[in-house]
């Protein structure tokens, strides 16, 4: 148990922290800017409330690298089904290709290694057979 419960109080953080960030554009709409803030500060208190102790009782049986991957992951993977789920939207390949490839073809150009980019339609302007339109890159 160890090992699992800092994984599990992750994932609980990783679904209040989910909410205090994105469930306001669906519950909240016509709330007041500073309602909402104040609201989602209040969802958020609860994130810590989980979090710190999953860092601090994951950091017994975790290094720190595996805990912050294991956090990235988990975050991934609560907003895929928190999007889909609760907020209706479709999630595509970009989503996956964007949150699961950390180092992506329009920050670091590797030849043939085409991701998503946040900008436009990069599969139509940047692929393994077109090679690669510099201008698009982020510079260094």
């Amino acid at each position: 148990m160890s090992r699992l419960l800092p994984v599990l109080l992750l994932l609980g953080s990783n679904l209040f922290m989910t909410y205090a960030w994105y469930g306001h554009l669906k519950d909240f709409k016509s709330k007041p800017l500073l309602v909402v803030i104040l609201l989602s500060w209040a969802v958020a208190f609860f994130e810590y409330c989980l979090q710190v102790p999953a860092n601090r009782l994951g950091h017994q049986v975790f290094t720190l690298a595996q805990l912050k991957v294991m956090q990235e992951v988990i975050t991934m993977v609560v907003f895929a089904v928190f999007c889909t789920a609760y907020m209706k939207e479709k999630l595509t390949l970009d989503f996956l290709w964007g949150g699961f490839v950390p180092c992506r073809h329009d920050v670091f150009h590797v030849p043939g290694a085409c991701a998503v980019a946040a900008m436009g339609d990069h599969h139509a302007r940047c692929g393994p057979a077109k090679g690669c339109h510099r201008s698009h890159r982020l510079k260094p």
